[in-house]
């Protein structure tokens, strides 16, 4: 039995923490926040910042292996910590995946295609950038934007101003790319070995992930496996080990790199139940030294993110199931399986669970399920 440690308690580090204890590891998360989710099922917790150094120390001392659910911990504090304690995965993939410019240039040093892109600052820099870029093109802040934040679309001379609040920040400027859907990838490397979990096509609303539905129903073989072998090679080049999730923009055989996370990512919730590995228990796998194992899809799945908005109607669909997080449903396939990560506050567009739906297709969802969440 080994102890992991978890910078972050959401509901990525409860979910870590479960999949810790399901093959018979404890674990310790650090949050600020005194609900954190993920303590709810964790063995230790330490409530502070994610900048406290102190704290962040005590929790490497008492932890035999350390991950990150939580990718913007400042580097002047994660740093020291690599070189001290056991943290396998580094810090460089955090650092690379930190900043957009570099995220971006490392992307294209390391074998991957990225939309044409300006690094700006200020409305003089910024003209600068939509003059190389051209339009349209979408402009979002370097580091901490998320889930659509700081970001904004300029199609034409108009769109400018919109972006006039973020003039004192760092930004990025990238080509738009005409995408025919967005993919995602996510792997897990214990050095020597990598396993990738099956592609998924995501269709978000309003910068946020809405669905994943695996496998892609629009993407052929070639390009299946094109993505498969890029990413590979990329985390290889890189020299990236644990766990990664790139997201793609697709647009007829091409494949565009969007943004990469260090850390098991949103649009790979399906795996818990849609295959017979998942991401958490794998990357649980890689921090504990154990084998890795091939994941293999149970049956074509769709995972839908829920919002404040739909957290009430989520609630009753696990009622109508039995598809609660820790029961398997009662209903014939498709089976129902509703994760509410119980976060104190609930409000419009913050994520509050998924429901992963097993043995279902997207034509399936649209007419069973989609009427049922706000649109």
């Amino acid at each position: 039995m080994k102890t992991i440690g978890i910078i972050g308690g959401g509901q990525l580090g409860l979910m870590i923490a479960e999949q810790a204890a399901v093959l018979g590891h404890r674990s310790i998360c650090l949050d600020p926040s005194a609900d954190a989710p993920a303590f709810r099922v964790c063995d230790e917790h330490i409530v502070a910042a994610f900048d406290d150094a102190t704290a962040l120390e005590e929790l490497c001392r008492r932890s035999d292996v350390v991950t990150y659910e939580f990718e913007n911990v400042p580097g002047e504090v994660i740093i020291p910590l690599t070189e001290k304690y056991n943290i396998p995965q580094g810090y460089r993939p955090l650092y690379d995946s930190q900043d957009r410019v570099r995220e971006k240039r490392n992307a294209a040093a390391n074998g991957l295609r990225v939309p044409r892109f300006a690094d700006v600052l200020g409305e003089e820099s910024l003209r600068r950038g939509i003059a190389e870029v051209g339009y349209p093109c979408v402009f979002k802040t370097r580091t901490l934007g998320y889930d659509g934040h700081g970001q904004v679309v300029l199609r034409g001379e108009e769109d400018i101003a919109k972006t006039q609040p973020y003039w004192q920040t760092p930004a990025i400027l990238e080509q738009f790319v005409p995408f025919d859907y967005e993919a995602s990838i996510v792997m897990v490397c214990d050095g020597e070995r990598i396993i990738h979990f099956p592609v998924g096509q995501n269709i978000h609303r309003d910068g946020i992930l809405d669905l994943s539905i695996v496998p892609a129903p629009r993407m052929s073989d070639a390009v299946r496996n094109e993505m498969v072998r890029s990413s590979e090679e990329f985390m290889r080049r890189c020299g990236y080990t644990g766990i990664l999730a790139i997201e793609y923009f697709v647009r007829g055989d091409e494949i565009y790199f969007n943004e990469m996370a260090p850390r098991p990512h949103n649009s790979g919730h399906y795996t818990i139940e849609g295959c017979d590995t998942n991401q958490f228990r794998e990357l649980c796998r890689y921090l504990t030294g154990e084998e890795l194992h091939e994941p293999h899809l149970v049956a074509p799945t769709v995972m839908k993110n829920i919002l404040g908005e739909d957290l009430a109607e989520a609630e009753r669909i696990a009622v109508e199931t039995g598809g609660g997080t820790d029961s398997r449903s009662s209903r014939p396939e498709p089976g129902t399986y509703v994760h509410i990560y119980g976060k104190s506050v609930s409000k419009p567009k913050r994520k509050m669970g998924h429901i992963t739906y097993v043995g279902m297709d997207m034509a399936e969802y649209d007419r069973l399920w989609r009427d049922r969440f706000v649109k």
